[in-house]
């Protein structure tokens, strides 16, 4: 089954390769979606895919690249919208 997540992960997540590592870590699991940083140094990201993947993918921005020091994820659970192909950073 195909789920969508909305995630906001706040820490030291912004000039440490997060955006990167997390694009490299969604190719591998067939997730699409995007990833950006926000002005306040927050991460916000949409990732579409099977439930099981996008799971990992959120667990993996739980901790983020070895220079990362995330300290919250918060998650949002919607419908699938199929409106991506890809996954991009924006």
């Amino acid at each position: 089954m195909k789920v969508r997540a909305h995630i906001l992960v706040k820490g030291r997540v912004q000039g440490v390769f997060f955006r990167f590592s997390t694009r490299e870590e969604a190719q591998k699991r067939s997730i699409v979606g995007w990833i950006r940083n926000l002005p306040d140094g927050c991460v916000e990201a949409i990732f579409e895919g099977e439930k099981g993947k996008v799971r990992a993918m959120i667990d993996f921005c739980r901790v983020g690249p070895p220079r990362a020091n995330v300290i919250r994820v918060d998650v949002t659970w919607g419908e699938v919208d199929g409106f991506y192909d890809t996954f991009r950073i924006r």
